[in-house]
C-alpha cells in the first residue's frame, strides 16, 4: 500500500513541478527537472561556510536584539539580497521591517504582602513595570478558564492581584481532568501555558498576577541575575498601545505565607491579603527590526511560502566573551541566503517559482519569539494567502543524545495542520536528498515542547501550515563554544537542499496544501 502512494505522489510531485499537462513532451519535464536538481547543486558547503564564518564571527558581537551586532547582522542580510538581485518585500530597497520593542529595566524598591517585607530577588521577582498602589491577594487555584472548566467562576479579580499557581485540575479517582487519564495536559507544562495564564488573569481584570512554580521559579531568577549583571538588562516585549498586566514570580515560601493551603486546595476565594507596592520602574524602547525579501511568483504571486529563520542570538556575556550563535541561528540564516539564490537562478532562467516565497529573517527570536509574532500579526504579506511556513532554527550540528545516523533532521510540526505538506516533504526527500526524517520531538507528550519554541509557532497559530527543521540540542547551545568550526557542513548542505527542494513543491504544485487540521485560532 505504502509503495503504490508513493510512486502516485512521486508522479504527481514531477508533474506538478514540471507544470505539464498531458501534451507536455517528457523531454520538457526532464529538462525541468535538471534544472531543478542543478539549482540545488548551488547550494554548496563552500558558500554556507563563508557565510557562517562571517555571520557568526565576533564582529557580530552575538547579534543581542537592538544592539550594534543586531545592526551589523542586518545590514549583511540586506548586503547580500541586493547583490542577489532579490528585492526588497517593501520595495525601494527597504528590506526592514521595524519592530517595535521595550526593555522593561528591572524594578528597584519595596514589596510589602500582609506583614512582611520583601526585597526583589528575595523569593520574588519581577520583570515588570508596576503601578505603585496597594491591592487585594484573590486566589485562583490553577488560572485555568476554558470552555469546560474555570478558576474564575466564583471570585471577583477585578482591579485585585490573583494568585495562581502550575499544575490542573484531577478527579476523584486521581486522574487528569483535561486529559481523564493518568497522563497530564498541557496545563502541567509551564512553556505552553504560562502566557495563556497571564492573559486570562487580565481578561478577567485581574491588575497584577504572582505567580508560583517552583521550577519556573528557578529558571527566571536566572535570567533575573543575567540582567542585574547586564548593562541597560531587562525584559524585551512588543510594545503595545493596551496596558499590560503586572506579574511577579514567586517561590514556596513566599506562597505559603501569602496562603498556607496553596499545595493542598484548589479552590478559588479571596485572600485576607494585601500586596503593597513601592517600586522604581525603568522602560526604554528598543530599536529592531526583521529583514524580508521576496521573489515574486510567476502565475500566482499573490500567494506566499514563507521560509524563515531567526537573525539574533544572545549577545556577549559580562566578561565580554561572545555567543556567536553559530549553529543557533547562524546556519538557519545562512541557509535561506542559499536558497534565496538558487531560487533566483530559477527565476532568472524563466523556471518558476509560480508562487512568491518570502524570505524572512526575524529579531527577537531569544526574547520569546517576538519578530515573527509582529510579522504575523502585521504582515507585509496577507497572512491568509501564505501558503506555509518552513522555518530553520538550527541545521548545522549533529544532537549527541541522539542513536542512527548522521546524516538526519528533526521535522516537527509537518503534520499539526495539513496531512498533504507531510506527504509531500517525505516524498520530496526520498526522491531528491534522502535523509532520515526523525519525528522524535514531533510528539505531543514531548517535555522539551519544541514546537512552541521557534518561530514558525506565530505562523501556526494562523492556520499557516508549518515544518521547523533543527537538529537538536548540544553542549554548546546557548554558550560561548557554539562556533562556526564545530559546524558539519556535509550535513548544513544536504539539511539546506532538502528545504529547498520541499520549498520548490510547494511553490510550483497546482493547488496550495490544503489545511485538514485546523486550530482554533486565538
Amino acid at each position: 500500500m505504502k509503495k503504490i502512494l508513493y510512486v502516485g505522489l512521486f508522479f504527481a510531485l514531477a508533474c506538478n513541478s514540471a507544470r505539464q499537462d498531458a501534451n507536455t513532451p517528457s523531454a520538457e519535464v526532464n529538462t525541468t527537472e535538471t534544472s531543478r536538481v542543478s539549482y540545488a547543486n548551488t547550494i554548496t558547503e563552500e558558500e554556507l561556510k563563508e557565510h557562517l564564518y562571517t555571520y557568526a564571527s565576533d564582529e557580530f558581537e552575538g547579534r543581542e536584539t537592538g544592539e550594534p551586532g543586531q545592526k551589523k547582522a542586518v545590514e549583511y542580510l540586506k548586503k547580500e539580497y541586493l547583490e542577489l538581485g532579490i528585492p526588497a518585500a517593501k520595495g525601494n530597497d527597504d528590506y526592514f521591517q521595524k519592530v517595535p520593542l521595550e526593555i522593561s529595566g528591572i524594578p528597584s524598591g519595596s514589596i510589602k504582602i500582609g506583614d512582611s517585607d520583601y526585597a526583589l530577588g528575595d523569593g520574588i521577582i519581577t520583570f515588570s513595570s508596576v503601578p505603585n498602589q496597594s491591592y487585594d491577594i484573590v486566589y485562583a487555584g490553577f488560572g485555568i478558564e476554558t470552555d469546560v472548566y474555570s478558576d474564575y467562576s466564583n471570585v471577583d479579580v477585578s482591579g485585585k492581584y490573583v494568585l495562581i499557581k502550575i499544575g490542573e485540575p484531577k478527579n476523584e479517582d486521581g486522574t487528569y481532568t483535561f486529559s481523564g487519564t493518568n497522563e497530564p495536559s498541557k496545563w502541567s507544562n509551564w512553556r505552553e501555558t504560562l502566557g495563556t495564564r497571564i492573559e486570562t488573569a487580565h481578561k478577567n481584570g485581574a491588575a497584577g498576577i504572582l505567580y508560583y512554580d517552583d521550577t519556573y521559579f528557578s529558571r527566571a531568577m536566572g535570567r533575573y541575575q543575567h540582567y542585574l549583571q547586564a548593562d541597560n538588562g531587562g525584559s524585551i516585549s512588543l510594545k503595545s498601545n493596551e496596558e499590560k498586566p503586572a506579574y511577579f514570580f514567586i517561590n514556596e515560601e513566599v506562597a505559603t505565607t501569602i496562603y498556607p493551603e496553596i499545595n493542598t486546595s484548589n479552590n478559588s476565594k479571596v485572600l485576607d491579603q494585601k500586596i503593597k507596592l513601592d517600586l522604581q520602574n525603568k522602560v526604554e524602547d528598543v530599536d529592531s527590526e526583521n529583514v524580508v525579501a521576496v521573489i515574486k511568483g510567476k502565475s500566482k504571486p499573490e500567494e506566499y511560502l514563507v521560509i524563515s529563520a531567526h537573525l539574533d542570538h544572545v549577545g556577549v556575556d559580562p566578561n565580554g566573551n561572545v555567543f556567536n550563535g553559530a549553529d543557533d541561528d547562524g546556519s538557519g540564516t545562512v541557509a535561506i541566503l542559499e536558497i534565496a539564490e538558487a531560487f533566483k537562478k530559477a527565476a532568472d532562467e524563466g523556471n518558476g517559482p509560480e508562487r512568491s516565497i518570502v524570505f524572512l529573517h526575524v529579531t527577537g527570536e531569544e526574547k520569546g519569539l517576538l519578530g515573527s509574532e509582529y510579522y504575523s500579526e502585521n504582515p507585509i504579506f496577507p497572512i491568509k494567502q501564505t501558503v506555509a511556513d518552513l522555518n530553520i532554527d538550527m541545521i548545522g550540528r549533529i544532537d549527541p543524545k541522539r542513536d542512527g545516523e548522521r546524516n538526519y533532521i528533526y521535522l516537527i510540526g509537518s503534520d499539526k495542520l495539513s496531512t498533504e505538506l507531510h506527504n509531500l516533504s517525505e516524498a520530496v526527500n526520498k526522491k531528491y536528498t534522502n535523509i532520515e526524517l526523525d519525528y522524535t520531538y514531533n510528539d505531543e507528550n514531548d517535555p522539551n515542547r519544541f514546537y512552541y519554541r521557534s518561530d514558525h509557532y506565530n505562523f501556526a497559530k494562523h492556520n499557516v501550515p508549518i515544518i521547523f527543521y533543527f537538529n537538536g540540542t548540544h553542549a554548546d547551545y546557548h554558550k560561548i563554544s557554539d562556533t562556526p568550526d564545530k559546524i558539519n557542513y556535509d550535513l548544513l548542505t544536504n539539511r539546506t537542499q532538502l528545504i529547498f527542494h520541499t520549498a520548490w513543491e510547494v511553490a510550483n504544485r497546482a493547488e496550495r496544501v490544503k489545511v485538514d487540521k485546523p486550530k482554533a485560532t486565538e
